[in-house]
């Protein structure tokens, strides 16, 4: 409790330094955009009128290597807008009349391993939300919903048009974003604004108004100022209607059940309920378009976590989802369409019926999240309709914090005996109240929260509270962060993968930038780091100690090393390989030491490759190597292959084993996984792509092969074809397969 009181403190005294600090860092770096003169064509040429008489800016700053000096490349953008469009326009010089360097074709590339062109809007001017628009060298489109002052979810979605042009000199990129799939505030003047440019061959990335070369470019915080010389025009009543329509085939060849013949109609609605509150709606939802999960080796005793893809979850999904930790989640939408049955530890697919949400903000200060989803009944696995809700409510405060409070209701709608036998409660509800701190130069965030659990047979200790305090600024790094959870904090929507613990995990890291301007090394940072888990009865159960090493090159690669201790007290039997073999027991303990190293080739070249790998001891007395690598080759910018492997080898393990006379022995067990990763993505065009991934996995005893063709034929508007299949390694034998044909629209009312 002290600890407690004394991070409250800390943290006010943190905020109130932060309320000192309210004034736009970048408040000299102004923009002032006039309506266009004229028409303007996304062809990727400048040659309208309107963009002559278009405002402009250049003199980008270098963001790193250093973060003191004009940029050596130069990129000029330009700003314009009509009554239905904002138009952004970027020429992007080249340094030696060098090539660009790109990923390929594909939507929402890697940020690092593309020459790129973004622009981050904060239409609020608060600092925290926004919108981000872009493109790479060659033409892929980039956008996503931006929150928590610098993250952008890249799974969000909209309407928009671009296009680009590539000369020895240039490129140009060309966008016209209407102002229909943004959200603004009516009559505002003033919006936030940044425009960053990676150049991977220049070896440096910059951006218009300066960001510290800590933080990303994305960082709200600092950025700059757009000044509209007449207001955007007022929000309009927007609904915007989302059908499609399917048609598949589904076969199981293990349960042997008749062929499914699918035939499937439904969508989503998107509507403006204001200018910055939106409303979501979807009736018989179908995700079979989206990426599937790149598999894990699961060595750890707890569940891996996915994250969310489906599009119907993703706007403003900070509202639901930002609530907690990496390993506190009282809300994951994950679980949604999924049902525990608690008498065979199985989730059970349960397709959703539909679901609505509305959010966004009601004013500048106050945001709000709502959110109702019904799921279907499965009468055969004895699944009842189950119904997920949550409302969340959120309040900015001093510069850049917030403190929102949420109320989670899982409700089960139980009518038999099998829905009762398989353990579903009729009701899971969580609420909670949470602070994040962020001051206004981003070198001081946090966290602190606390949460409930309510169920039919809920019982003491239901609780769950974290807290953490971030320093960072260009030298040095501290971290505090604290755990503490009841042994039964149930939250059934939530991803919590352990209970009954408390733990603490200080940081400390020291970055090192060079002083030698002919140096090929950005930086590198030692960090040392300590985890450790207590009992909620004071006993120590695990701690895990690190020094690391990391580093970047200017040419993009990176590096890293570490050497790490050990130490866990088994809470319950478990098995280290996680398939059926004879477990450690519960309550032995385990102590060992490790060490590994990272490599990350520079993207620059068509052949790149990477290894991570992890040398040391394990789970009784045993041993485990693991080494992660991918190859990968690019026809830039239409071909990429790949072929990524995990390897993880476990051996000498000692295992105690009790004998019928009351002897033990113990018995040596050996174990290798692999998990196997070929691909080949081909974009023909920026609208049009085929990616086959094929995963096999040996310690799920699944291969599993996935191609997916995607045309996006006009904007937000995809014809997908998916095929999907899923074989027994041994013998090759099919368990399931999939084909699907998908068609969406995107139609502006």
């Amino acid at each position: 409790m002290n600890r407690i009181l004394l991070l409250i403190f800390i943290f006010l005294g943190t905020s109130f330094y932060s309320v000192a600090q309210t004034a736009k860092r970048n408040e000299n770096f102004q923009m002032l955009i006039k309506p266009s003169k004229g028409p303007l064509k996304m062809d990727g040429k400048l040659d309208e009128e309107a963009w002559m008489e278009a405002s402009k800016v250049s003199d980008f700053m270098m963001c790193n290597p250093t973060d003191t000096i004009c940029s050596n490349v130069r990129t000029d953008v330009r700003m314009t807008y009509d009554d239905k469009y904002l138009y952004i326009s970027a020429e992007c010089f080249l340094k030696d009349q060098s090539r660009y360097v790109v990923e390929s074709l594909k939507r929402d590339f890697s940020f690092g391993i593309n020459d790129n062109f973004l622009v981050f809007i904060d239409t609020f001017d608060d600092k925290t939300t926004g919108f981000s628009f872009g493109a790479n060298a060659a033409g892929a489109q980039w956008d996503g919903q931006m929150s928590e002052g610098a993250k952008v979810n890249l799974n969000w979605d909209n309407k928009w048009e671009s296009s680009t042009s590539y000369n020895k000199e240039s490129w140009i990129w060309e966008a016209a974003i209407p102002f229909k799939s943004i959200r603004y505030k009516n009559n505002s003047t003033r919006w936030g604004i940044n425009f960053s440019r990676l150049d991977l061959q220049a070896k440096e990335k910059s951006a218009w108004a300066p960001v510290p070369r800590q933080f990303p470019t994305a960082s709200l915080a600092y950025s700059g100022v757009l000044l509209w010389e007449t207001p955007p025009p007022a929000p309009k009543q927007n609904i915007s209607v989302i059908p499609y329509v399917l048609s598949g085939v589904t076969s199981n060849y293990e349960t042997k059940d008749p062929t499914n013949f699918r035939k499937q109609i439904g969508g989503d609605v998107k509507v403006a309920l204001s200018s910055s509150l939106n409303m979501d709606l979807t009736i018989n939802p179908d995700f079979s378009q989206v990426d599937v999960d790149r598999q894990q080796t699961n060595l750890d005793r707890f569940e891996l976590f996915y994250p969310e893809k489906r599009q119907f979850f993703i706007e403003n999904s900070d509202l639901f989802d930002g609530f907690g930790t990496e390993t506190i989640r009282p809300f994951f939408s994950r679980r949604i369409g999924l049902a525990l049955n608690a008498r065979t530890g199985i989730y059970e697919q349960t397709p959703i019926t539909y679901g609505a949400r509305v959010s966004g903000k009601l004013t500048n200060d106050w945001r709000i999240g709502l959110l109702n989803v019904q799921s279907q009944r499965i009468d055969d696995k004895g699944v009842p309709t189950q119904n997920y809700s949550m409302v969340a409510l959120q309040r900015k405060l001093f510069a850049r914090s917030n403190v929102g409070v949420f109320m989670i209701n899982k409700q089960s709608f139980i009518d038999t005996e099998l829905q009762r036998q398989n353990g579903f409660a009729e009701y899971n509800r969580n609420i909670g109240v949470e602070y994040n701190l962020a001051s206004a130069n981003n070198f001081w965030t946090g966290k602190i929260f606390y949460y409930q659990s309510i169920s039919p047979d809920a019982k003491a200790n239901n609780f769950a509270h974290a807290a953490s305090l971030a320093y960072k600024d260009n030298h040095w790094i501290f971290t505090w962060k604290h755990q503490w959870v009841g042994d039964n904090y149930n939250p059934e929507v939530g991803y919590v993968p352990r209970v009954n613990y408390t733990n603490i995990n200080p940081e400390i890291g020291k970055i090192f930038y060079p002083k030698s301007k002919t140096s090929q090394l950005f930086y590198a940072q030692v960090r040392l780091n300590s985890l450790s888990f207590w009992n909620n009865s004071g006993g120590l159960t695990d701690n895990t100690t690190y020094i690391a090493l990391e580093g970047k090159m200017k040419d993009q690669s990176s590096f890293s090393a570490f050497h790490g201790y050990d130490y866990v007290k088994l809470l319950y039997d478990f098995d280290p390989t996680r398939m059926g073999n004879i477990p450690e027991k519960k309550g032995s303990e385990h102590t060992w030491r490790s060490v590994g190293f990272g490599y990350i080739s520079s993207p620059i070249k068509l052949f790149t490759y990477s290894i991570t790998s992890r040398f040391g001891g394990y789970y009784g007395n045993g041993y485990r190597t693991g080494i992660t690598s991918e190859l990968g080759y690019r026809f830039q910018p239409h071909v990429g292959i790949s072929m990524a492997v995990d390897y993880n080898n476990i051996g000498d393990v000692e295992v105690p084993v009790t004998q019928v006379d009351g002897t033990t022995r113990k018995i040596i067990s050996a174990s290798e996984f692999w998990i196997i990763r070929p691909k080949v993505d081909i974009t023909f065009t920026n609208k049009l792509f085929f990616t086959t991934f094929f995963q096999l996995n040996q310690q799920t005893k699944n291969m599993n092969l996935n191609a997916r063709l995607q045309w996006r034929y006009k904007p937000a508007s995809d014809l997908f074809l998916v095929y999907t299949d899923n074989y027994l390694p041994e013998n090759f034998h099919i368990r399931n397969r999939s084909i699907v044909l998908k068609l969406n629209y995107w139609l502006n009312l």
